[in-house]
């Protein structure tokens, strides 16, 4: 493997913050990635760095190095899952504590998307992922799915990456094309949060069959910013009744194969 040739793909770091009273690794800021999302997209031999959130006055600064300096030196860049974006981020309060998601980690990776737009770099955001690429442009979430969505299926259940539902994609769109038919198949989607109103520019190319529910969007001022609700990552090879969700990886990095 070539290393000039390479992609260099950026994973976004899930944050766990301190506890109160906590002793030892869980009084400290931990900054992370999910192995099997980490594994998808390497699986078309690239690189994969995750991108640490950078503490502009925290208590160790050694260097200068910004999120637009990842930005321009990687290909690509997936938001991956994790804690509710917060309603404050489009203009709600939270209706319950629980659902008040993650404000530090919100304004992390919407710079970081940010940086990614602006350099022209492809973006993917994986179930959280999609929900945060749809409020940074101006799009609002439902915040709980069983208490607002009417009639809506079940997108949670005790048996996380073992539940499934059905997707279908928007005739003629980007999706249909990828995967050479609009006629979808199983996805592992996990979320008890979803896309209310669409952010600007945005489209959508995927619905949940059950309940119409949107479960894919697409950015059109914009060569690749693509969100899917489900999880690529969960559908491995043997569990046959899964989506194969390859033509969406090989789609995000032929994309970044442009930027080389």
């Amino acid at each position: 493997m070539s290393r000039t040739k390479t992609v260099r793909i950026g994973l976004s770091a899930r944050l766990f913050h301190p506890r109160d009273g906590a002793v030892g690794i869980e009084s400290k800021t931990l900054q992370v990635l999910e192995q099997s999302i980490a594994q998808w997209v390497m699986s078309r031999d690239v690189m994969v760095l995750m991108v640490p959130s950078i503490l502009k006055d925290g208590p160790i600064h050694r260097s200068n190095i910004r999120l637009r300096d990842y930005a321009g030196f990687l290909d690509g860049l997936v938001l991956q899952g994790g804690a509710d974006v917060s309603p404050e981020a489009y203009g709600e309060a939270p209706l319950r504590d629980e659902w008040a998601g993650d404000r530090v980690r919100d304004a992390y990776e919407m710079e970081l998307l940010h940086e990614f737009v602006e350099a022209g770099k492809p973006v993917l955001g994986i179930c959280r992922g999609m929900q945060l690429i749809n409020v940074a442009f101006g799009g609002s979430l439902y915040q709980d799915i069983p208490s607002q969505f009417t009639d809506a299926a079940r997108h949670q259940a005790d048996a996380y990456d073992r539940h499934s539902h059905p997707v279908n994609f928007a005739e003629h769109g980007r999706f249909a094309h990828w995967f050479g038919s609009a006629e979808g198949g199983q996805v592992v989607s996990i979320h008890h949060q979803c896309v209310r109103s669409l952010g600007r520019e945005m489209v959508v190319e995927g619905l949940s069959r059950d309940d119409g529910m949107i479960e894919a969007i697409r950015h059109t001022g914009h060569p690749f910013v693509v969100g899917v609700q489900w999880h690529p990552e969960f559908h491995t090879p043997g569990r046959d009744a899964l989506l194969d969700c390859t033509p969406l990886l090989e789609a995000f990095l032929s994309a970044a194969r442009l930027c080389r």
